[in-house]
C-alpha cells in the first residue's frame, strides 16, 4: 500500500488501498434468539450500526478507503450528496471533519421548513448543505458537479464522491469486512446460509460479494432493493463487485448477485406498512432499532420468506444503522441515494 504525502492521524498502512481509522471494529455478531422463535429460523445480527462515529453506520467502513484516498490526493474539501436525510452524507461529513477535509453536502430538492433528523445534524455541525431545486434524486449528481467545479475555480482542491459512495474504493470496504465476518462466523456451531441487506446504492452488497468470492464462503448474499429497480442494482452490484475485487489484485467468478424486488412500498425514502411491523417486531424481541426505509424494508423481506418456509439454515441480517432517521417525522425522505 502506498499514501503519497504526509500521513495524518489515524491513517493506517496494510495490504490493498490506504485506510483511514474511522470505524470501531470488529462490530459485534450476535444471535437474536426471540425473534429466531417468531420466525423458526437461528438468526443473528451483525451490528454495523454499532461502527462509532456519530450514531453509527455502515457507511463507515468504505469511508475509510475514500477519505483516505481524497488526503493521499491533496484534497481539501469533499463534495457528494443524496437526500436530506441522508445517512450517508451525515457519516460522509463525520468522517471528513475528523479527518481535517471540509464537507460539501448537495441534496435534491428544496430546504424544508424544519430540519429534523441528519438534516438537523448537519446544520448543528456547519455543515454547507444545497439544494438543487429539482424532486428527481439524479439531479444530486449534477449538483455535484457544480459544486465541485466551483470549488476548483476559488482555488479548492475537492474530491467528489457519488450518492452512497458507491464506487470500487467504497465497495472496498465491505470486501474488508467479508474477512471480519468469516472470523466471526467460523466460531459458530453451524455456518450460516443466507446474509440479508438493505440495498440502495449498491456498494454495501457488492464488497460483500466480492468477499464471498474471495473468501469462499457458503452462504448468499441477499440484497433487498429500497430504491432502484432490482435489474439495476443487480448490474450495479455486479460491476461494483468486480471492481473492488481487482483493487485487492484478484478477479474472482462474482456471483450473480441476489437482489429482491418488491419491498420498496410506497416509494423510495418514505416508510412501508411491513416495513414499520418488521421493525417493531426486532424492537420488541431483541431491542434493536432499525431504520424505517432501509433496514426495516429488507427485514420484512426477510420475515417473508421465513413465514413462507423458504429460508433453510441460520441466516444472518446486516443492521446497517440509520438512527437520525427514526427522529425525521412519519414521512423520511431520501435516507441515502
Amino acid at each position: 500500500m502506498t499514501i503519497t504525502g504526509p500521513e495524518r492521524p489515524g491513517q493506517q498502512r496494510e495490504s490493498g488501498p490506504a485506510r483511514v481509522d474511522l470505524a470501531i471494529t470488529p462490530t459485534p455478531l450476535h444471535s437474536a434468539p426471540r425473534l429466531s422463535h417468531e420466525l423458526g429460523v437461528q438468526m443473528y445480527f451483525k451490528r454495523d450500526d454499532l461502527t462509532g462515529a456519530g450514531l453509527g453506520g455502515n457507511k463507515l467502513r468504505g469511508l475509510e478507503f475514500l477519505v483516505a484516498d481524497a488526503l493521499a490526493r491533496g484534497c481539501d474539501c469533499l463534495v457528494t450528496g443524496a437526500g436530506p436525510q441522508s445517512n450517508w452524507t451525515m457519516l460522509a461529513a463525520l468522517a471528513c471533519l475528523r479527518s481535517g477535509i471540509e464537507p460539501h453536502v448537495v441534496c435534491y430538492g428544496t430546504a424544508p421548513g424544519r430540519a429534523e433528523g441528519n438534516l438537523r445534524l448537519h446544520r448543528w455541525l456547519g455543515v454547507d448543505v444545497r439544494f438543487t431545486g429539482a424532486a428527481e434524486r439524479s439531479s444530486v449528481d449534477a449538483g455535484i458537479e457544480a459544486v465541485t467545479a466551483e470549488l476548483r475555480a476559488a482555488g479548492r482542491r475537492p474530491y467528489p464522491v457519488p450518492r452512497g459512495g458507491a464506487t470500487p474504493l467504497g465497495a472496498f470496504g465491505y470486501l474488508r469486512a467479508s474477512e471480519e465476518l468469516a472470523a466471526q462466523l467460523a466460531r459458530l456451531d453451524q455456518p450460516p446460509a443466507g446474509l440479508w441487506l438493505a440495498t440502495g446504492s449498491g456498494g454495501t452488497q457488492a464488497g460483500l460479494l466480492a468477499g464471498v468470492a474471495l473468501t469462499g464462503a457458503s452462504y448468499r448474499v441477499t440484497g433487498v432493493t429500497v430504491s432502484r429497480p432490482a435489474d439495476e442494482c443487480r448490474r450495479r452490484v455486479g460491476d461494483l463487485a468486480a471492481a473492488a475485487a481487482a483493487l485487492a489484485g484478484r478477479d474472482p467468478v462474482i456471483p450473480v448477485p441476489d437482489v429482491r424486488d418488491g419491498w420498496i412500498g410506497p416509494g423510495y425514502g418514505v416508510p412501508s406498512a411491513a416495513g414499520q411491523a418488521a421493525a417493531r417486531l426486532v424492537a420488541v424481541t431483541e431491542g434493536v432499532f432499525l431504520d424505517p426505509v432501509f433496514g426495516a424494508k429488507a427485514m420484512a423481506a426477510l420475515i417473508a420468506e421465513a413465514h413462507a418456509g423458504r429460508l433453510h439454515g441460520p441466516q444472518v441480517f446486516l443492521v446497517s444503522g440509520g438512527a437520525p432517521t427514526l427522529f425525521a417525522g412519519d414521512e423520511v425522505t431520501g435516507s441515502e441515494a
